[in-house]
């Protein structure tokens, strides 16, 4: 019997219900116990739901309360001192950690934040500290798999592996190599395995994420030490790689002393001929064939000919699963309300995708499985689909694709007319701002009201006029709140916008949008991500009206706002008919014209956001300069249609810039905002080292956490900064948008940095 399994489930619930319990137990709507009730409904909702799939092994410990590399943390014990009289075992511990306050503890510093290698999934990272010691602090994983095991399930508990916690964390302090700390974190692995071992779990699944990236050469080489260790545990360990192939590290993992392997087949198909060859003869291999982070329905018949021969060499051994953790995709597409039958019939959210690997298992397995007419309903269902999906209009634009191919012969559309140094005097004596000038990233606090406002515009309950009137006395009251704070260039602080990507999304051809398709961005933020079915283009304006309406009434400049090219690509569904490169140039075009139209309408200052390029390249770095080139020519091609006196700025968060800043140079932005705040300014290294020549906006304000910086802060970090960054070329600006904060706390946090900028100004 082929065995099926899964990765890990999406943890908010099909109506965000993770998301809605955290909130009010942070406002005080709910108690603890009531918190944790809801986590235990959620849990055994979703393992019902794998069950009923038809997966053999259902994962545990996969549900986290805020990210699962801080679960891990807290399992281990690494809480950082300013939280150190915190239980580890506490959830509001978690909490603090997370965003830096909690009901209950006193507030700290929160956590640095960043993605989970190229995906949209923030995770905390880890804080380690030389001699650091761990031990045993948190059992929510030995908790969570005893209530599975209560109610019947067969389990396969996850874990992320030893060195890849280790790889993700962060030395603070006195400088070490982090691998001196890996046999205490190795004996806390092996506890819990034993523990786990107890309980009579059979298999435990590792994740060892970092096999697919470049590594050092010591930290390949102590992948043979740490499973060597963890082979006496009395448990089957999967040790999981995902997001990429194994490539140069093949032959190490093969030979690894564990008892199975999960590869990632569709990233890199084309690693499976080489594991069947060396793959050892008591070793299972765990082929991971549906898509865990696109919506895509499976061509079902192209993944069991691509199995066949696995399936022929290894017949039990082979085991089906998704590429990676469903966390990535929605929960159910059952739920959808506003898709058609045709574009409904084309996708598989998380239930979906559990009952293809499901049905692939049953097929490959062969006998009377194969021939269940739910079975050979669904794979005729699959080969429908694609067919249909082929062919189809709604994919294909003749138009847009001339237009792309157009861009080899225009040698000029994706820079400016003159360089930064020129447009830079043009753009001061035009702005003539204060030195170290105050903005923000965009996004003022989205309110109940504003969020009622648009549910009932789209629901119908309003009618357009009263909608715009409502959306416009927003604006004014954003303006006016901005100008008494004393802010330099203002924002119209996006109500109408229900999300940087889908807002945009809505309104280009060849997007599709989902009601209840959401996925956990971190935390309690979710977002409902875009699908692009089809060739992209922009009909008519989209910002234009808000924006010159904001514009008139302040004398004071308002940034228009955009979304860049990458980011709505890195941030919605692609297609997978064809390339990224060519659906990101697609995107420039038709942000390119929104940019002119902008410039028409008198905004001089235009903010093309790009948060997500760091997070878009290949996972191998042989495979950064193909993806940095046509990334950076996206985003050129974008801004590059304005005057010189037009200044654009873009904005990038919780980014790693040292191995690619000359990339960053290359986009030629004319000012950049960046997180800085929970990184202590560490991340304008890259800047300084490099000689960054534009100005840059090193965010002074974590938005991500409700404490509010004091003006002694503002002014250390940005003296700090004044440090590596002539202060001629500072800004001073939130590190991102503030639309999940409440307005008390953004206008105290405002307030501040605006005298803190002011104060920097006297002392210059």
């Amino acid at each position: 019997m082929i065995t099926t399994h899964n990765l890990g489930f999406p943890r908010i619930g099909a109506n965000r219900e993770l998301k809605k319990a955290q909130e009010s137990y942070w406002r005080g709507d709910l108690t603890k116990a009531e918190l944790l009730e809801e986590g235990r409904r959620l849990r055994e909702r979703h393992w019902q739901l794998q069950k009923e799939s038809g997966l053999h092994l259902i994962p545990t410990g996969d549900f986290a309360w805020y990210d699962q590399v801080l679960n891990h943390s807290l399992m281990l014990g690494a809480v950082p001192e300013r939280f150190s009289e915190a239980d580890p075992d506490d959830i509001d511990t978690l909490f603090r950690m997370a965003r830096g306050r909690a009901p209950t503890g006193e507030p700290a510093a929160a956590c640095e934040m960043t993605k989970w290698f190229d995906t949209n999934y923030h995770y905390i990272v880890p804080e380690l500290h030389k001699d650091q010691k761990f031990q045993l602090s948190n059992a929510a994983i030995l908790d969570e798999t005893a209530e599975a095991i209560e109610q019947g399930l067969r389990v396969k508990p996850v874990l992320i592996g030893p060195l890849s916690w280790l790889w993700l964390g962060k030395v603070k302090g006195e400088s070490f190599d982090r691998l001196e700390l890996l046999d205490s974190v190795v004996e806390v692995y092996g506890s819990v395995l034993a523990k786990l071992a107890e309980m009579n779990v059979e298999w435990v699944q590792i994740d060892e994420p970092i096999l697919v990236q470049d590594l050092p050469q010591e930290w390949n080489q102590a992948f043979e030490s740490v499973y060597n260790r963890l082979q006496s545990c009395n448990v089957k360990i999967l040790l999981a790689s995902y997001f990429g192939g194994l490539n140069g590290t093949t032959t190490t993992v093969v030979n690894l002393p564990v008892d199975g392997l999960h590869i990632d087949l569709v990233r890199d198909p084309e690693q499976l001929p080489a594991l069947l060859d060396r793959l050892p003869a008591y070793k299972v291999l765990s082929a991971g064939v549906v898509n865990g982070r696109n919506v895509w329905r499976s061509d079902l018949k192209q993944i069991l000919q691509q199995l066949k021969e696995a399936e022929e060499r290894l017949g039990d051994r082979l085991w089906v699963a998704p590429s990676c953790s469903l966390l990535h995709v929605p929960v159910d597409l059952e739920n959808e309300t506003e898709l058609d039958d045709e574009l409904k019939s084309w996708l598989a959210f998380a239930r979906q995708k559990c009952k293809e690997i499901s049905v692939i298992g049953q097929v490959l397995t062969g006998g009377h499985q194969a021939q269940d007419p739910a079975v050979l309903k669904l794979i005729s269902e699959s080969e429908e689909a694609v067919s249909v999906r082929q062919k189809s209009q709604r994919v294909h634009n003749t138009l847009v694709e001339q237009r792309v191919t157009a861009l080899k012969d225009d040698k000029d559309i994706d820079h400016r007319h003159s360089p930064y140094a020129v447009r830079a005097n043009l753009q001061h004596e035009k702005l003539n701002q204060p030195e170290f000038p105050t903005t923000t990233i965009g996004s003022f606090p989205q309110t109940r009201e504003i969020r009622q406002k648009r549910l009932e515009f789209r629901k119908g309950e309003l009618d357009e006029q009263s909608y715009i009137d409502a959306m416009q006395e927003e604006i004014r009251s954003t303006i006016k709140r901005q100008e008494s704070l004393g802010l330099d260039v203002l924002v119209h602080g996006e109500a109408e916008r229900n999300d940087m990507v889908e807002y945009f999304g809505e309104q280009l051809e060849g997007f599709a949008f989902t009601a209840n398709g959401w996925v956990q961005s971190y935390g309690s933020r979710c977002v409902k991500p875009p699908i692009i079915i089809g060739d992209v283009s922009r009909p008519e304006p989209m910002t234009i009206s808000w924006s010159r309406y904001a514009q008139a009434q302040t004398s004071q400049p308002v940034k228009g706002m955009l979304t860049g090219p990458v980011t709505i690509l890195c941030w919605s569904f692609p297609r997978d008919d064809v390339s990224r490169e060519e659906s990101c140039l697609q995107l420039a075009l038709a942000l390119r014209d929104e940019v002119v139209d902008l410039e028409k309408a008198g905004i001089g200052i235009i903010q093309i956001d790009e948060p997500a390029i760091r997070e878009g390249l290949p996972l191998r770095k042989a495979d950064w300069p193909a993806y940095l080139e046509w990334a950076v020519k996206s985003f050129r091609i974008a801004a590059s249609g304005v005057k010189d006196e037009t200044q654009i700025h873009t904005h990038m968060c919780y980014s790693e810039f040292n191995d690619i800043i000359e990339y960053i140079a290359a986009m030629d932005a004319d000012v950049i905002t960046i997180e800085t705040s929970r990184s202590d300014m560490e991340l304008l290294d890259a800047f300084e080292e490099f000689e960054y020549p534009n100005e840059i906006g090193p965010g002074v304000y974590d938005i991500h956490s409700p404490n509010v910086p004091s003006i002694e802060w503002i002014q250390q970090l940005m003296t700090k900064a004044a440090e590596k960054i002539p202060k001629q070329r500072l800004w001073v600006n939130p590190d991102c948008g503030l639309k999940t904060r409440d307005w008390p706390e953004v206008e105290a946090a405002l307030k501040n940095m605006v005298e803190a900028a002011k104060g920097l100004r006297a002392s210059a």
